[in-house]
């Protein structure tokens, strides 16, 4: 439902397609006029902690309002945006290269770009120098089925470029309204977005993000959309003022979660002579919706092609985990992932999606439900909203989900099914899928509530390093390395793109100096839930250094943490490792007998408060034996901002303490 009809059902009135306004007070506003520029804005720096920027946006305007179309009989929405850059270096030369994104459904149902103009400006000599945008660079992509980029290059950009942008996009999407992000990777001094909402729409408004929002403008204007018929619209004005450059951050789920933002879905119309429409003013609408909808309630009711299959898929079977595991498994084998998330199907039945072999999220999993459904298996679908998505607003907006999954419970335990990855076993969901919650949708009973993705497993990575020193300080032995949960997945998927073994070996140790290696193994790749175990014989060098009489070696090798990736000195954000994890390091080392050990780092165990994680480091030796261990846990996946410094500095020491040298004397 994105095209919708305006239904004046007693009105016999010539309809028009200009719109006028008129204000009950004058908003706070700023005037941008294209090409307009001065002097001053050539002066324009950047400072404080953006001094290294490659640009500033001096001004970003956007207005979003409503037309009729009287051919068409409904209503679209005009989306206009001005932006002005101040070019300081030469990395912000791609600002010059412009894209715009439009969707498109169908011929009928779509995205124009009624408008388009840019410039360059520059100073030479004192005045100002306009390079407008040729003809010959403007380009046009078709991304894929449903979108069209539009490109644009502007000429004659140098460092103090002056270059605007300025274009309008003519929408018949109005489900959901372009929103609009008031910062990014470069600074911006003014940031603004002017929406106008005719009174026969009610929209929900989102707004999010880590910096405050201001909202100066709130009010019922006048406006005519129909010759004849007055009417008002809801003018809302937001900016943000000098906001700073956002600044990417390590174990995030997307930078749009944290980017100060707004997003506007269709709650309801109410058009004169007619009945308030709610389309999804509350969780049972939007279940409702799902439930009557051809791609999704109605696909998976469909079961023919279940009857056809299933009794040679269950076979005698009576075991339920085992006849969900047969059902899994038959879906991962016959569908491929096409790599897209959606919450509706692309084909209007299972067997469809069966016989093209490739599928969607929900094309696959949804066809999983309708099997598991015809085998008497309660199972439910649950929303997602994917970690490269952002975080769901939590209230009900169905445009905040754009993945569904599915839930079974069989006695009191949990099980997540997600048939997209050959190497999900039962019970776990890809890491992608780690958003912190789902929101599960009983079809029966048109009911929903929240449920935690928090995986439960186990995610641990061993590495077990069992080496001789020679005399000449070469190392040789073997490693072994033992992998569950995520880390033995993303090991499995690494592995398996690899088009042989000597090609994942060399990726392997591409960033190992000194590492060779012999008989590389690896078993369990095909058991899900087992232990994924790697094996090999090694020789290094070049990871011991002699100076004299000494002998200086680091314990840790490859596996130490060089770098404490939480650099700031204070974050807004949370940090999201998407799972809790473990990662054990265990190094037996046989050294020559005319060695003696003469410095031997401390041993330490370090925690955060509440048991929230930990390390410890320790050395014990025996003889001409030396053993090594060093653990370290992270018991969470999400810390808050005020848990951040902690954090930073259990960080801090384990990349301290994993690099202390172990120092060994020669006898003479």
């Amino acid at each position: 439902m994105q095209k919708i009809a305006l239904k004046f059902l007693t009105l016999m009135l010539c309809i028009g397609v200009s719109t006028t306004y008129a204000q009950t007070k004058p908003p706070i506003k700023r005037e941008f006029k294209f090409g307009k520029i001065a002097p001053s804005e050539f002066e324009t720096k950047a400072t404080g902690p953006d001094s290294s920027a490659a640009a500033i946006k001096l001004f970003d305007v956007g207005d979003c309002y409503f037309e009729y179309s009287q051919t068409e009989n409904s209503f679209n929405y005009v989306y206009e945006r001005h932006i002005r850059y101040k070019i300081l270096t030469k990395s912000g030369y791609d600002l010059a290269n412009f894209q715009v994104q439009l969707y498109k459904q169908n011929s009928q149902a779509k995205e124009d770009l009624s408008y388009m103009d840019a410039a360059t400006y520059n100073m030479l000599d004192g005045k100002m120098v306009v390079s407008k945008l040729n003809k010959d660079a403007k380009f046009t992509e078709e991304f894929n089925k449903n979108y069209l980029i539009k490109k644009f290059a502007l000429p004659n950009v140098k460092e103090g470029s002056i270059i605007e942008f300025k274009y309008k996009i003519k929408s018949d999407f109005i489900f959901t309204l372009r929103g609009w992000k008031f910062q990014s990777d470069i600074p911006t001094l003014w940031s603004e977005y002017n929406v106008k909402i005719p009174e026969y729409f009610n929209y929900k408004h989102n707004t999010s993000g880590y910096y405050q929002i201001s909202h100066p403008l709130h009010q019922s204007i006048n406006a005519s959309y129909v010759t004849g018929l007055p009417s008002t619209a809801t003018y809302d004005k937001y900016v943000v003022e000098n906001a700073p450059a956002l600044k990417d951050e390590p174990f995030i789920t997307t930078m749009d979660d944290y980017i100060p933002k707004i997003a506007f879905e269709l709650r309801g119309t109410n058009f004169p002579k007619d009945i308030y429409r709610d389309f999804n003013g509350s969780w049972d609408k939007i279940i409702t919706g799902l439930n009557e909808d051809e791609n999704f309630g109605f696909f998976i009711n469909k079961n023919s092609y279940a009857k056809a299959v299933l009794p040679g898929i269950v076979k005698s079977e009576k075991d339920t985990l085992a006849i969900i595991n047969s059902i899994f498994t038959y879906v991962k084998n016959n569908i491929k992932w096409n790599d897209d998330y959606s919450i509706y199907t692309s084909l209007l039945s299972p067997k469809s999606v069966f016989e093209k072999k490739t599928g969607s999220s929900a094309d696959i999993n949804l066809s999983l439900l309708s099997l598991l459904k015809e085998a008497k298996i309660t199972a439910y679908p649950v929303l997602i909203s994917t970690r490269n998505h952002g975080e769901h607003p939590g209230y009900p907006v169905i445009s905040g989900f754009n993945n569904v999954v599915l839930v079974t419970q069989i006695d009191s335990t949990v099980y997540f099914l997600d048939a997209t990855n050959k190497d999900l076993p039962i019970g776990m969901l890809s890491d992608e899928n780690l958003n912190h919650q789902g929101f599960y949708v009983n079809l029966k009973k048109l009911s929903g509530n929240w449920i935690s993705t928090e995986p439960t497993s186990l995610n641990e990575k061993v590495f077990a390093y069992n080496l001789k020193l020679d005399k000449e300080n070469k190392l040789s032995g073997q490693i072994n390395q033992y992998s569950k949960g995520y880390i033995a997945l993303n090991l499995r998927e690494k592995y398996r793109s690899a088009n042989n073994d000597a090609e994942f070996v060399k990726a392997f140790k591409s960033d190992k100096t000194g590492l060779e290696i012999k008989n590389y193994k690896i078993q369990n790749l095909d058991d899900l839930a087992g232990l994924l175990t790697e094996s090999m014989d090694v020789a290094i060098e070049d990871n011991v250094e002699e100076a004299g009489n000494l002998v200086y070696f680091t314990p840790l090798l490859f596996e130490r943490t060089k770098e404490n990736l939480f650099k700031h000195e204070e974050r807004k954000f949370p940090v999201d490792f998407a799972f809790p994890f473990k990662e054990t390091y265990r190094m037996t080392l046989n050294f020559p007998e005319d060695y003696e050990i003469d410095k031997l780092p401390k041993s330490g165990n370090y925690k955060l408060p509440d048991e929230k994680g930990s390390f410890s480091i320790s050395y014990i030796t025996e003889g001409k034996m030396l053993m090594v261990r060093s653990i370290i846990n992270v018991n969470k996946s999400l810390y808050t901002s005020d848990e951040y410094f902690d954090l930073k500095e259990l960080f801090k020491t384990i990349v301290e303490k994993q690099a202390e040298q172990i120092v060994f004397k020669r006898k003479s």
